[in-house]
């Protein structure tokens, strides 16, 4: 098995600094970083976690907690920050909590979670009313998305309603009137939808129109593409003409695009589309998607530097809260801008 000293040899640097690294010490040249783990790589060394808590009381180990990872965002969410952990010498351990009460509460409390320094978290199920149980934790929390809000830990998220609004006001300004939302739920604590509905509901209003509510396609079984082809259906079924479609997420767009084009209607001259989250998929349907870019990458980069920081001591005294820029994709599912 290779040794630390074989590492040091390897990315011609001593064995303190490669134990810095894999113990995630800040003050580390980048490129130095980078060598000691792309040695850490090449040989297959692996870290004595064991004697790591021993020294050093961490297990260089973090906890990410997502709702799921088949959803594409989330997926590639967790890739993201396992790139960005990587480059900390930080390992990740992966806890999908299923979208529900129990799975989050066992993801901030249950046995398993002593095996992470700290955690990265992305509610879906807790609500406001819960933000007392991140208080006095006893470890780092960074908390992803929009579900709940909290002064006392870092927070990490995006920007819903402007996203919402851009993405309405695309279709608007290339002269559609009737334009369906794809997403809605019925929970009246559904975070992300309930923003991303309020930025779609705001671009009308700012153009006097108002919301029709049969262009309103609900998803109450999840934001997946069999869902947004149904709730696309149910739309077209209602009666009433549609000349574009915001999706709260890219999978509902691309079931709706395919629920579209079953019943003929030509993406982008009879109906616009427009997702949300710029996953891969996105790329390639035919047409391909135009979507909002939400800022994944900063996303990911600033939470897992965030916790870093926080277990290294290089964190600001005050909880950080960091929301990322977005940005509107423009492919073929819009018409083209002149």
């Amino acid at each position: 098995m290779p040794t630390m000293a074989d590492v040091a040899r390897r990315a011609g640097v001593s064995a303190k600094t490669v134990s810095n690294v894999l113990s995630g010490y800040p003050y580390i040249r980048e490129s130095t970083r980078e060598r000691v783990m792309a040695a850490v790589d090449e040989l297959g060394y692996e870290i004595n976690v064991t004697a790591r808590i021993f020294r050093s009381g961490r297990t260089g180990v973090v906890g990410l907690a997502v709702p799921e990872l088949g959803q594409p965002y989330f997926g590639e969410l967790a890739d993201e920050i396992l790139e960005a952990a990587r480059r900390r010498g930080l390992h990740v351990l992966i806890q999908p909590t299923g979208f529900t009460r129990e799975g989050e509460l066992a993801a901030l409390r249950e046995p398993r979670r002593k095996l992470v320094d700290g955690l990265l978290f992305s509610p879906a199920a807790l609500e406001q009313a819960d933000a007392h149980l991140l208080d006095d934790l006893g470890y780092p929390l960074v908390l992803l998305g929009e579900q709940m809000f909290s002064t006392r830990v870092d927070h990490v998220t995006m920007q819903n309603v402007e996203g919402a609004r851009a993405a309405t006001d695309l279709l608007l300004d290339a002269g559609r009137r009737q334009i369906a939302v794809i997403g809605m739920l019925h929970s009246p604590t559904a975070g992300s939808s309930n923003l991303r509905f309020t930025g779609y509901r705001e671009a009308l209003a700012a153009r006097g129109i108002t919301v029709d509510p049969r262009l309103l396609g609900w998803a109450d079984d999840g934001w997946h593409r069999g869902n947004g082809a149904r709730a696309m259906a149910d739309v077209l079924d209602a009666g009433v003409e549609v000349d574009g479609v915001v999706a709260f997420n890219d999978a509902l767009a691309l079931g709706a695009m395919y629920a579209l084009q079953v019943r003929g209607r030509s993406i982008p001259d009879d109906v616009a589309v427009v997702g949300f989250d710029d996953i891969e998929d996105a790329q390639y349907s035919m047409p391909a998607l135009t979507t909002v870019d939400p800022g994944r990458r900063d996303i990911a980069e600033v939470a897992v530097a965030l916790l870093h920081d926080r277990l290294t001591g290089a964190a600001p005294a005050e909880p950080v809260l960091h929301v990322a820029d977005m940005r509107i994709v423009e492919r073929g599912s819009t018409p083209t801008r002149r």
